[in-house]
């Protein structure tokens, strides 16, 4: 008979107990790094901080940040207690004010009420313009552990909707966008099988599709050149971060390049952005082609992802 394993029971932590304050204790968690990283990868979203308590004409948005993928303005509202009517208009006039695409609600809980008037208005407004998320925020603790946050999605754009806008989108594309689209949802259908990355969001009609790594202002991007047939995979990092994190990695560009072959490293370097990339011939317009290079891909992305992920945590 085999040995039963043992294991700890989780225990909540109050919230209070880790941020006694709204404004000057949880804001700042959420803007950090850790927060706006966690945040991005509960939602699937590549994020980074614009700033906090952002002046919304007399009033102020606790967070104002930066979808990397869309450039669209993200509005983030957060708070201690359960949700009430107050930082509903809150951060519906924030959204308004301050043309953002995107609103996060964070509450310790959600009344059903507001959890229907967050689904009911995802329903009425087009996806296009705003995408509402109520998430509530908890701690949890295994025995006299860390504790440890825990941020779930309890509303947010009905999937039906969402499937329906993503197929409109589609229907209203170009030929090529078209086809960008049905490639990456055959590239993000082999990169779930890998089991190795913990949100992907659904893919667009583009030429890119990216994959949150834990940090702010960082991606892993996958690209298609269809003019030049170039399919290339690459480290992105918003000109926040670039510089300090390029001259990290080329530190130990040997070993890295030992792990993953030859790179190139900052191809663009008059850009205040800056990629690491691997490059290869590759036109999405030959069907045939589509296993091998979504294949490429999946594997591409899990070695990149093994290889900068720590690295990158480590850096930034």
């Amino acid at each position: 008979m085999s040995d039963v394993p043992e294991f700890g029971s989780l225990s909540p932590v109050g919230l209070r107990e880790c941020w006694p304050d709204e404004a000057r204790d949880l804001t700042p968690w959420l803007a950090s790094d850790d927060g706006i990283a966690l945040l991005g990868q509960t939602l699937g979203l590549s994020l980074v901080c614009e700033g906090t308590e952002v002046a919304a004409g007399p009033f102020s948005a606790d967070i104002l940040a930066r979808d990397l993928s869309s450039d669209a303005l993200v509005v983030i509202e957060n708070q201690l207690e359960k949700t009430d009517h107050d930082h509903f208009g809150k951060v519906l006039t924030y959204a308004a004010v301050l043309n953002a695409s995107t609103v996060i609600w964070i509450a310790k809980k959600f009344t059903e009420e507001h959890r229907k008037a967050v689904e009911w208005l995802n329903e009425l407004v087009s996806e296009d313009e705003l995408v509402l998320y109520g998430i509530e925020l908890q701690v949890w603790k295994i025995g006299d552990s860390t504790p440890a946050p825990r941020l779930e999605v309890v509303c947010g754009p009905n999937q039906a909707v969402h499937e329906a806008n993503r197929v409109r989108e589609a229907a209203n594309a170009s030929p090529t966008r078209q086809l960008q689209l049905e490639f990456w949802s055959a590239v993000r259908s082999q990169l779930e099988q890998t089991d190795e990355f913990s949100s992907l969001r659904q893919p667009g009609p583009r030429n890119y599709f990216d994959i949150a790594l834990g940090r702010s202002n960082v991606v892993l991007a996958l690209n298609v050149n269809t003019w030049d047939k170039l399919v290339h995979i690459q480290i992105y990092m918003g000109h926040r971060v670039a510089g300090r994190l390029l001259e990290g990695l080329q530190a130990e560009r040997e070993t890295i390049e030992s792990e993953l072959g030859r790179l190139e490293w900052n191809p663009n370097p008059q850009k205040l952005d800056k990629v690491i990339r691997l490059v290869r011939p590759g036109d999405i317009d030959d069907r045939e082609q589509w296993t091998e290079l979504a294949g490429w891909f999946s594997e591409k992305a899990v070695a990149f992802q093994r290889t900068f992920g720590p690295r990158i945590r480590s850096l930034v």
